[in-house]
């Protein structure tokens, strides 16, 4: 019984998709009506109920025509921001116009399909003749990649309620979706780990002040700011930046098994996820892989890197290259973190480094590697 009941609900959810126009309850209640005014009238030879049949058909007549009238002529246009994430809701713009400059669109219902991002409903009430209407929406893309057509659809009941009239229209916009920039679980604590230890590495005593921070056992006490020692009362050191720039590599490994697919979404996801942060805070950001190499902020920006990144797939059987700057900080995603070891990957000059295999996000994330 149970499997009828899902069958049965299946076939009438592709019916009703299928349909451009649906009979309502209260259309069934009055075509039941005529039905009954019209054996009536029949049996009866009562010109009275012929006039009241002819009323109620000429009725349901118009009420067709005035729906579909209504719903046709009207123009959508989708207005996106210029940088979309996956997984996040953004703010996008509907722009709604009716083509008909003599004759307004009442009671119309927008609703995007499934694979549109658009999950409310909006209502419009009255569209004037040759109008421009625009609506604030949400959208939301469930993944990365690029998305072409959005699929909509405009319903309406005007003007009796008998029948509710469908349309469907297909915005067409070449979509480029991000990864994901919103942390999973553990990349917050990858971010703060690496975070701290390149802010530990950037401390040395160059010429450019750093900041004022409490005085450490064995320290040269030519480093002591006495004023701030007063104030505080403990003593203090002048710290200084180093003069080097320091620079931070992050390396996607493209090349990895059928059975990584996942673990390399969620690669692309945490490697977008550390660049953009990454950049944000104003680091040098250097992105490889096995086919694309930037420097930020000398060759170009971060976006450029998101929108490798939104289009990136596995390039099984392409080994990946042996570091060229081993005194950056490196970040290396890999299914196969011996073969990275074995290139040099990961042994910098004790500038850091952190080596993130298939377990990576499953449990804590690899310890330094220095």
């Amino acid at each position: 019984m149970d499997a009828f009941s899902e069958w049965w609900q299946k076939l009438r959810a592709t019916w009703s998709q299928g349909l451009r126009q649906q009979i309502t309850r209260a259309g069934l209640a009055y075509t039941a009506t005529m039905l009954i005014v019209a054996l009536a009238a029949f049996l009866s030879a009562n010109n009275l109920l012929f006039l009241i049949l002819a009323a109620m058909l000429s009725t349901l007549l118009v009420s067709g025509f005035i729906s579909r009238l209504g719903i046709a002529g009207l123009e959508l246009d989708l207005m996106l921001p210029e940088h979309i994430s996956a997984r996040r809701k953004v703010r996008a713009g509907i722009r709604l116009k009716n083509l008909k400059y003599w004759i307004p669109s009442f009671s119309i219902h927008l609703a995007g399909a499934a694979e549109s991002g658009f999950d409310s409903i909006l209502y419009f009430p009255v569209i004037p003749g040759g109008a421009t209407l625009e609506e604030s929406v949400e959208l939301y893309f469930p993944k990365r990649g690029t998305q072409r057509d959005r699929t909509f659809q405009f319903s309406t009941r005007f003007p009796f309620g008998f029948a509710e009239r469908r349309e469907l229209v297909t915005a067409q916009h070449d979509i480029l979706v991000y990864p994901c920039l919103d942390p999973l679980p553990g990349f917050e604590a990858l971010l703060a780990s690496v975070s701290g230890e390149m802010e530990a590495l950037q401390r040395g005593r160059g010429h450019d002040f750093y900041r004022i921070r409490p005085y450490e056992a064995l320290e040269s006490a030519r480093h002591v700011d006495w004023k701030a020692t007063a104030h505080i009362g403990s003593l203090q050191v002048r710290e200084f930046a180093r003069e080097q720039d320091y620079r931070v590599v992050i390396y996607l490994d493209l090349d990895g098994s059928h059975e990584s697919d996942s673990w390399f979404e969620c690669a692309v996801d945490c490697a977008a996820f550390l660049a953009f942060r990454l950049a944000e805070r104003g680091a040098h950001v250097r992105f490889q892989t096995q086919e694309f190499d930037l420097s930020l902020p000398e060759e170009g920006d971060i976006y450029i890197i998101l929108k490798y990144l939104a289009l990136v797939s596995p390039m099984r059987g392409k080994p990946p290259a042996a570091p060229d700057d081993p005194t950056s900080f490196q970040i290396v995603f890999s299914a196969n973190l011996e073969r990275m070891a074995a290139l040099g990957w990961g042994i910098g000059e004790g500038r850091g480094a952190r080596l993130l295999g298939v377990d990576a996000f499953t449990s804590t994330v690899s310890s330094p590697k220095n």
